[in-house]
């Protein structure tokens, strides 16, 4: 059977095709995927593999995975995605049970401007 963190990586490799239904492949039977932040809920890998095929593209859909943390069952993964023109971090967070994706926790942090009044402490991280 495959790691936890084989089977993410091949989730990854599978959305980098941008044929979504092929994710299904690895997601179990009862698959949920959340979205803590807009309080939405997703079951089943249909449902998930149709929302990432309609979603408004301008191209497509790249991922580059930038952090990787594994343990026995969970997998956290840190991934800048991008369309061409649109472009976003998720945190996902992926629970992984008989070598397969049985819930995936995602967040997506929106960019913001730092506050002036800790300019004097910090650093921009893009003159690094």
């Amino acid at each position: 059977m495959k790691t936890a963190g084989e089977v993410v990586h091949e989730f990854w490799r599978l959305m980098a095709t941008n044929d979504f239904y092929s994710v299904m492949a690895v997601l179990a039977p009862d698959f949920i995927l959340e979205w803590p932040q807009s309080n939405e809920r997703i079951r089943g890998g249909e449902r998930f593999a149709q929302m990432n095929a309609e979603y408004p593209a301008h191209g497509r859909w790249q991922f580059t995975l930038k952090r990787f943390v594994e343990s026995d069952d969970e997998v956290v993964t840190e991934v800048a995605i991008t369309d061409g023109v649109q472009s976003a971090m998720a945190i996902s967070f992926f629970t992984v049970e008989q070598g397969r994706v049985s819930r995936l926790v995602e967040y997506w942090p929106e960019p913001y401007a730092a506050p002036s009044n800790r300019e004097h402490l910090v650093e921009s991280m893009s003159s690094t």
